[in-house]
């Protein structure tokens, strides 16, 4: 049971990362033109163009830093194994493929998003096994 909750604590924990990052910050510092409208995936789809570098920049560091943090809680909590990290880790990956896959970008944004979300992916792991007590 302990480990179910390590996987959905973590998850919960890298999604309030990435809207954090994504959403409070990056959209504060960088914010969407008059009348965008971040939840219509239609709007964004047609409107990419409009959207500032820097909240894109954002976008990437927020699936980084979301797997990374997400990790570490999930094995944080679990203490003796390391597949909650893994499952927290692989969602957050394959969402963000997803988000690459589904929305038309820059091919420097689907590139760093991918290799950062790799990354963090990395770095979670590295953390995420010190956190270990077996």
């Amino acid at each position: 049971m302990k480990k179910v909750i390590a996987t959905i604590v973590g998850f919960i924990v890298a999604s309030l990362t990435v809207y954090i990052f994504e959403s409070l910050i990056g959209h504060n510092l960088f914010p969407l033109p008059e009348g965008a409208n971040p939840m219509d995936m239609e709007w964004i789809k047609n409107n990419m163009d409009q959207i500032p570098t820097g909240a894109k920049i954002f976008v990437v560091i927020a699936h980084f830093v979301g797997i990374v943090a997400g990790m570490v809680v999930a094995s944080l909590i679990s203490k003796t194994s390391m597949v909650p990290a893994y499952i927290v880790g692989g969602l957050m990956l394959a969402a963000t493929i997803f988000n690459v896959a589904m929305l038309p970008k820059e091919l420097w944004f689907s590139i760093s998003d991918i290799v950062l979300a790799v990354a963090g992916l990395l770095l979670g792991k590295s953390l995420a096994k010190r956190q270990l007590k077996i």
